[in-house]
């Protein structure tokens, strides 16, 4: 991504509107894959281009309308999409908020809401690009994680950990004396330490269940840190706690 321009999809059955679409993206750097006006087409096409980005009209004419072919496509592939809107209405919102588009542009939009729009949602590809080869890097051996520190890799013991608390694409780790903030997802960091000792308890944070000091009914406490617990996590923290 960092060498090679980002590749938009359009999928918008206006096609003067489509066209200013591509027209405008040209002219700001971006590489448009396709301009398709049915969300059938739009499903084969990425399976063959793998655009970054796809710009989505949600009121598709056709079998398929914007907020079907986003959720056809994501099942195969990550993609931002962007949706474009001219229906404001909350149930439509709902709708696609279900796909986690990136952003939506409201018709009719000028070139400055697009550009900006288009270049916060490259900063966020970029980051997650930029997390995933980092994550790549991260060593969890048995009973130890070796951690960036001082430009330098150091262990730092499991049993050290306290919990882990996380920021968008960042984790903190948190122990008695120091925190080291790694570049990395709290789903990854769920994915790599032993689950006998680390609990997810809420979409932002892992604890070491061996350090919790109080339970409550919607939190718990780690020293003096206090620390909701997700509904949908509170029947799995129980049955851990069950098994120490």
């Amino acid at each position: 991504m960092k060498n090679s321009p980002i590749k938009v999809l359009i999928v918008e059955d206006d096609m003067i509107i489509a066209a200013n679409l591509s027209i405008q993206l040209t002219s700001l750097g971006y590489e448009v894959t396709g301009i398709l006006p049915r969300g059938e087409e739009a499903i084969i096409h990425v399976r063959e281009h793998a655009p970054h980005i796809i710009l989505m009209d949600i009121n598709l004419k056709g079998n398929l309308n914007g907020i079907a072919t986003a959720k056809a496509i994501l099942k195969e592939k990550n993609i931002a999409i962007i949706y474009l809107t001219a229906n404001s209405d909350d149930a439509t919102f709902e709708l696609a908020k279900e796909t986690q588009p990136k952003a939506f542009i409201a018709k009719p939009f000028n070139k400055l809401s697009l550009e900006r729009t288009i270049s916060l949602v490259v900063e966020q590809l970029k980051d997650v690009s930029e997390t995933a080869s980092i994550e790549e890097n991260i060593e969890v051996l048995d009973d130890r994680i070796f951690v960036r520190h001082n430009g330098r890799m150091e262990k730092l013991l499991l049993e050290d950990i306290l919990y882990i608390e996380a920021d968008r694409n960042y984790c903190s780790l948190v122990t008695h004396h120091i925190k080291h903030v790694l570049t990395c997802t709290l789903k990854v960091m769920e994915e790599k330490l032993p689950s006998l000792n680390f609990v997810r308890v809420h979409r932002s944070y892992i604890i070491n269940i061996s350090k919790l000091d109080v339970l409550a009914d919607g939190h718990l406490e780690i020293g003096r840190k206090v620390i909701p617990i997700g509904k949908s996590h509170k029947a799995l923290l129980l049955s851990r706690i069950k098994t120490i």
